[in-house]
């Protein structure tokens, strides 16, 4: 019987793989594939593509190291009584001096005998924090490895600073390998130690950010008992802000009365950016946007973001419009999650059936709740001139935009897994003296198929819906269209609307339903086969009075840092033009 010390927390890195030329080969043994393929990866040699081109001091210090780290790639799977040979021009490496170098080496040979398996024989950890939850090959007769052992120790040391205690480690370990019997016995001893305080934050590395402010944006709770959780939140405070790109919280020295102050090393980001985004169809025309934005304008990561947008340029439906707006915003305001966001915004809007310039001044609150779940609650007035088939007239309105999202895509730009609900609720007062509500909804899942996640359906729902108001005081833009790159491709932009009081308008009610399934190609491209539905009512809740009309068509996509190019051509299905009409979409990022 051996005692073979094993360092569980430590694992051999890994070196990516080049392709392997005659001179430098590996020979594994009586091995599967699975082992051949991590030796392979372990090894500074096989990353060597012609061992001839390199001084041969080079080649025998990679031959040297890759003893220690083909190893530990052994222990990892369980391979405690391996036999490694590597051969350098039929020479055993450990046999030659690197001062003594012989000239070029011509031949490379890594032969690997695992031998058995080892399985562990007694699997003993402890103690243990209440619901801790070990891997299930920590057990007796499970395959033996580093890996297990010091995934186990992990999963003891998570659980107990789950609990608090900040400062669990490993007090001990015992490792016996019994070769006859090709059984490993593990015996780890943690040591929890105390419950900890959390203490002051100090931050590291800001330069303008005031440590004041990061303090009360970061929301570290001093005095409460440490929770790796809270912790992390922390740390996505910090980075929600925008203002740095790199947070880095480091756990400090334990004091007396059990404190732990954490230190936030924070990189700041630059205080300017600016951004320009373009999207072309065939009906709608050239969309431009840009934004400016300051991150940090007073030290205390204070937003000011200052958009404009023309769209409709060259679009075959109405004129063009355009957008200018501008929004403040304070992190940190009531809570730690809270900010506080005030905004104006003037616009020209051009369709078919009305033209309206607005001004909008808005005031409220937005709130996460969690990494997923955020909120917000805004004041908004606005005074608006319209004109349109009921009147020349101008509309004072008062709402309150009430808004959930939970958001758990993995990547807003091209989500393949993960869910995105958006619903906003707007009780609204005219100055006129009716008022109402507006409801508005944004379903979306995403699945994923396939080892790559090569092929991807993405779904859709959106409904909306308005009750109150007179049909012929309601700001136009507030009643729903169907048709368009945002709702039905392949119909008109809002080429669907509803008749109400004889005028051809938008409706008190929409359902749109869109489904894409997504395929990854070749290199960065790839295609899509998609199928819209919108529906749209002159009453609210989806009365059945209403119109119906669909596209679909196919798309490519090509890959890029800021989200994918799209490019979609799409055909009535029902409705107007089936069989006649041909539409093209091109634009950044999914369709959603």
């Amino acid at each position: 019987m051996r005692c073979l010390p094993i360092l569980l927390l430590s694992a051999a890195a890994l070196t990516a793989t080049g392709p392997a030329r005659a001179d430098v080969s590996l020979q594994v043994i009586g091995a599967d594939s699975a082992l051949q393929e991590d030796l392979t990866a372990a090894s500074r040699l096989m990353a060597i593509e012609d061992a001839a081109t390199l001084p041969a001091q080079d080649v025998i210090a990679s031959a040297r190291s890759d003893y220690s780290r083909l190893l530990a790639a052994l222990y990892e799977r369980g391979y405690f009584g391996p036999e490694i040979s590597i051969r350098l021009d039929r020479r055993e490496a450990s046999d030659i001096s690197p001062f003594r170098a012989p000239a070029p080496i011509q031949d490379v040979v890594i032969t690997v005998t695992p031998g058995s398996p080892f399985r562990l024989g007694r699997a003993e950890i402890g103690p243990l924090a209440p619901g801790t939850e070990l891997p299930e090959g920590f057990a007796p007769g499970a395959t033996a490895g580093t890996r297990v052992l010091r995934q186990a120790a992990e999963a003891g040391i998570t659980a107990w600073r789950a609990e608090g205690h900040a400062t669990a480690a490993i007090a001990s370990q015992q490792i016996t390998a019994r070769h006859a019997q090709a059984e490993l016995d593990a015996q780890i001893t943690l040591d929890p130690g105390p419950v900890a305080l959390f203490g002051q934050l100090i931050p590291q590395g800001n330069e303008r950010m005031r440590p004041e402010a990061i303090a009360r944006i970061a929301g570290l709770p001093t005095g409460a008992r440490f929770d790796p959780e809270t912790l992390d939140r922390v740390a996505g405070r910090l980075r929600d802000t925008g203002a740095f790109t790199s947070v880095a919280l480091m756990e400090g020295n334990l004091a007396p009365d059990n404190s732990l102050p954490i230190e936030a090393d924070l990189v700041e980001a630059p205080l300017r950016r600016l951004g320009f985004g373009a999207e072309l169809s065939s009906t709608e025309g050239v969309t431009l946007s840009t934004y400016w934005l300051h991150r940090n304008l007073f030290g205390g990561a204070e937003r000011l973001r200052l958009d404009g947008e023309f769209s409709g340029l060259g679009g075959e439906n109405g004129g063009f419009d355009a957008l200018a707006s501008a929004v403040y915003s304070i992190p940190a305001v009531l809570t730690p999650d809270t900010r506080l966001s005030f905004g104006v915004s003037v616009e020209h809007l051009d369709e078919v059936t009305f033209t309206l310039d607005r001004i909008d001044l808005e005031a409220g609150l937005e709130h996460r709740f969690s990494d997923t779940l955020s909120g917000s609650v805004f004041a908004e007035l606005s005074y608006g001139q319209i004109t349109d088939a009921f009147s020349a007239r101008d509309v004072t309105m008062l709402s309150l935009p009430v808004g959930l999202t939970w958001d758990s895509r993995d990547n807003v730009f091209d989500a393949r897994s993960g869910w995105y609900v958006d619903a906003t609720l707007t009780p609204f007062a005219m100055a006129e003296g009716s008022g109402g509500a507006r409801f508005t909804a944004d379903a979306r899942a995403y699945w994923a198929f396939g080892q790559t996640s090569g092929t991807r359906l993405a779904a859709r729902l959106q409904l909306g819906t308005l009750d109150g108001g007179a049909i012929n005081t309601l700001p136009p833009d507030w009643l729903f269209f169907s048709g368009g790159a945002d709702t039905v491709r392949g119909q008109g932009y809002q080429s669907l609307g509803a008749m109400q009081g004889g005028v051809l308008t938008g409706g008190r009610s929409f359902f749109g339903s869109s489904l894409e399934l997504r395929q990854d190609l070749f290199g960065n491209f790839g295609a899509v086969l998609f199928a819209d539905t919108g529906y749209v009512s002159s009453g609210p809740y989806w009365d059945a009075g209403g119109s119906w009309h669909s596209g679909a068509g196919i798309g490519v996509r090509y890959d890029t840092p800021v989200g994918p190019i799209r490019l979609d051509l799409a055909t009535p299905v029902s409705g107007d033009g089936v069989g006649e009409d041909l539409y093209f979409y091109i634009g950044i990022g999914q369709a959603f």
